[in-house]
């Protein structure tokens, strides 16, 4: 698990699948976890997440599947690799995935749901990026696509602020866009945990962030229950 939230995750998935009477397969490159524990898993491969070894795993081991949802951004990477190499992924399907992290996709399914977001685009180019910003205007919190982790995500405050991000902070392409979001200045940050099984939805709480919105979630301190909210809201 990257993180150990994810690694909490694997764990888990790892001891639940054992209950239902299979055999697992834990790959990590990091023996400092839980999830390397001796008796987690029925096998361990102290193994890089990278397509070329966990594909030479399967190779060996012949799984009835593999699980990416749960490792963090590593393993949700090679969704589409291992999909594209036959190896079938269990759980979250990589289009899901594909459509949670591409920022373009995400955006569509927020308008076609009618839901409120702060105005935005998707670019692949610095100047494309110029010409957007002058649309939605400043400040804006720019961030790549296909990250976790609030990895390269920053508040800039003009052109030029814009442009040394690009420089400095990421290589933008058609493979690697980038989104630009308006910053919502005085806004309450809030997580909102919860599961679903299709039917169902099961809040886990509400925490509201302590520091401004546009910091990383996982670098700001958090209440919960909420402190701010009114039920209404919450509701």
């Amino acid at each position: 698990g990257q993180g150990i939230e994810f690694d909490y995750c694997c764990v888990h998935a790892s001891l639940a699948l054992r209950e239902d009477g299979y055999e697992t397969i834990m790959v990590n490159c990091n023996p400092e976890t839980v999830s390397t524990d001796y008796d987690t898993s029925d096998r361990l491969y102290f193994e890089p997440v990278t397509l070329e070894d966990v594909l030479e795993i399967v190779r060996i081991e012949k799984p009835k599947g593999v699980i990416v949802q749960y490792g963090g951004q590593t393993p949700l990477k090679l969704a589409r690799a291992l999909e594209a190499a036959g190896v079938p992924v269990i759980g979250t399907s990589p289009d899901a995935i594909d459509r949670a992290e591409d920022r373009e996709r995400f955006q569509h399914a927020v308008e076609r749901l009618k839901l409120k977001q702060p105005a935005n685009a998707t670019v692949t180019a610095i100047e494309m990026a110029v010409e957007k910003a002058k649309e939605i205007g400043y400040p804006l919190v720019v961030r790549p696509s296909y990250v976790l982790g609030g990895r390269a995500m920053e508040i800039v405050y003009d052109e030029a602020d814009l442009r040394r991000y690009f420089q400095t902070a990421v290589s933008v392409s058609n493979d690697a866009p980038v989104l630009l979001d308006h910053f919502l200045d005085d806004a309450v940050e809030v997580d909102v945990d919860a599961i679903c099984d299709g039917e169902m939805v099961l809040i886990g709480g509400i925490m509201e962030h302590i520091e401004q919105a546009g910091v990383h979630s996982g670098d700001s301190a958090c209440s919960l229950p909420a402190y701010t909210l009114s039920q209404e809201i919450q509701d």
